[in-house]
């Protein structure tokens, strides 16, 4: 019995970064009224904008505090993870009391707390930035191994914390010490109706509004200019401790962050990139139905109108469709993601990437959840307004048509994807939760219950598809190990760390090809195309090579397995 139970607990600590740089983390909350709100604010009673940044740091001159994956106050997070599991609250009060729970208080992240940040060795001397948003049930924690395998290949990666009821818990701490107000887990059916659209759209409301002011807040920061820190560790210092940045994050060029987000965080940087782009303030000659009701405007002199571009790099886990078929952002929904617009929307004149600047990740449930997976092909294709096309067929060679209605994308009209994008995999044998924290956490519970294998080997695999995409978009970050690439025998469980660490290829195919290859070379990696008879059968030939693979009965089966048992 004891051996069983101590399969269940939690792993005491995350394994550690396999990048070249080592990993620094800050806990960030600024007061709203620092910031210039680019779009109306949603709520007055959100009086502040909360985000955790992982960085590449300097090495520690000696040893720091850890930095434990559980936000403060603990007893509180644990309470709330209970509740969000579908206890009640005097029985979560017992629960969170348990052994089982009570380890998670210790389980550490392998980032040192407050480190300064290194000189970034790309040309301009800053270093790349890619913001973050979480799922249903998740934190700015809770994509820790993720986000910070990323941030040690020399990325600034910027988690946010969403508080629009979609966290177990949220926080508000409105000055240093302050006793915090707290929004809990609001429960809203996944299932499609009137009313369920409308409390999606107040959540996505929150969720874009909250990305454009941390977008704000970056600007601020890499300027130098003063922010309150409630969350800052000394007081007396709660004004400067952010300095380390300054001068040092690339993100006043337009198309140069690059956004992501996992399952609804996933539908949040869709319709923010979205909603951004094409807004009639970007352009003049745009114009929207009566019938569209927008749920973030940004002026046309905000920042964030100029920072979104077709060559912004996007990258989709699990991505949850459902809140982008509300009848009032259709709109936006029927419009291509920007990379597929010839139309930058800035002044720049960088050409555009094309969809190679898009990367899509599904889970194998993701993957088997039919409904879902035609609404994903159809958000991420050059024309959403159309069905997709069938499985291409041998055509006459002078079957040259294409539709009247078709946008101006920077490729072909064909839904297959070639290889410049968009790149489209899923890992073989992974859950929804594989895609965060919860399967490294949870490692005998997501095999036994998810069938979900390696969920440390899923996030590699997803941390190197992300960079290589990066790097196709000639952004300067660390080289992939060897070990990671998997292409030594003689690999050993903790590869060597260069002390200085690579730069990968700029442009062209990387240095991490074969993790973008359509040929399978890489195990359980599979490719996946636009052709909507992928979204109806449970075996596709040439394309999946599990054979296990089955359709999901229920669709929200798929669902309930998102980030700790909810979408």
């Amino acid at each position: 019995m004891v051996s069983f139970l101590s399969h269940l607990n939690p792993t005491p600590g995350f394994p550690s970064y396999t990048g070249p740089y080592q990993v620094g983390t800050a806990d960030v909350e600024i007061p709203a009224a620092e910031l210039p709100s680019p779009s109306p604010t949603p709520d007055p009673s959100l009086t502040t904008v909360s985000f955790r940044i992982f960085y590449p740091c300097e090495p520690p001159a000696k040893p720091s505090k850890p930095v434990y994956w559980l936000p403060d106050p603990q007893h509180e997070y644990l309470g709330a993870y209970t509740r969000f599991l579908g206890a009640s609250r005097r029985l979560s009060g017992f629960l969170r009391n348990l052994p089982f729970f009570r380890i998670l208080s210790y389980t550490t992240i392998p980032a040192i707390r407050n480190a300064t940040i290194l000189q970034a060795p790309t040309k301009n001397k800053r270093w790349p930035v890619m913001v973050f948003s979480h799922g249903l049930g998740g934190t700015k924690n809770a994509y820790s191994h993720l986000l910070g395998s990323i941030s040690s290949h020399g990325v600034v990666v910027i988690a946010a914390d969403h508080r629009d009821g979609s966290a177990p818990l949220s926080c508000i701490r409105e000055r240093p010490g302050a006793t915090p107000r707290y929004i809990e887990y609001h429960s809203i059916s996944h299932r499609q109706s009137p009313e369920v659209e409308q409390a999606r759209d107040d959540q996505l409301r929150i969720r874009l509004w909250e990305l454009g002011m941390i977008h704000e807040a970056l600007l601020k920061i890499d300027r130098g200019e003063p922010l309150l820190n409630t969350l800052a560790e000394a007081p007396t210092n709660t004004m400067n401790d952010l300095a380390t940045f300054k001068s040092a994050l690339d993100v006043h060029t337009p198309g140069s962050i690059a956004w992501s987000g996992h399952s609804f965080g996933a539908a949040t940087v869709v319709q923010f990139l979205k909603s951004v782009f094409y807004h009639p303030s970007s352009s003049p000659q745009r114009t929207a139905p009566s019938s569209y009701k927008p749920l973030f405007q940004p002026s046309s002199s905000s920042q964030i109108a100029h920072q979104i571009t077709n060559a912004s790099p996007l990258t989709l886990l699990d991505l949850w469709a459902m809140p982008l078929l509300s009848k009032a952002t259709k709109y936006l929904h029927d419009r291509p993601l920007p990379c597929y617009s010839r139309n930058p929307s800035t002044s720049t004149s960088a050409p555009s990437p094309g969809p190679k600047s898009l990367l899509v990740i599904l889970s194998e449930a993701f993957f088997k959840w039919d409904t879902n997976l035609t609404n994903t092909k159809r958000a991420i294709s050059a024309d959403p307004r159309f069905p997709l096309s069938p499985r291409p067929q041998p055509k006459p060679k002078n079957n040259t048509s294409a539709s009247p209605h078709h946008h101006s994308p920077t490729t072909t009209s064909k839904t297959t994807t070639g290889e410049g994008g968009p790149y489209i995999f899923y890992p073989v044998s992974s859950a929804h939760l594989s895609q965060s924290d919860f399967g490294v956490l949870f490692p005998y519970l997501t095999r036994k219950a998810f069938k979900a294998a390696d969920p440390v080997r899923t996030l590699r695999l997803n941390t190197r598809a992300a960079l290589e995409v990066l790097r196709r978009c000639g952004w300067e970050v660390g080289d992939t190990s060897v070990a990671d690439m998997e292409d030594d025998s003689t690999i050993t469980t903790t590869p060597p760390i260069p002390a200085g660490g690579g730069i990968g290829g700029v442009g062209g195919m990387g240095q991490d090809e074969k993790i973008l290859k359509r040929d399978g070379s890489v195990r359980g990696w599979i490719s996946l195309s636009l052709d909507l008879d992928l979204a109806r059968s449970s075996r596709f030939k040439g394309e999946a090579a599990n054979e296990e693979t089955s359709a999901v009965a229920d669709p929200m089966e798929a669902v309930v397995q998102g980030e700790v048992a909810k979408a």
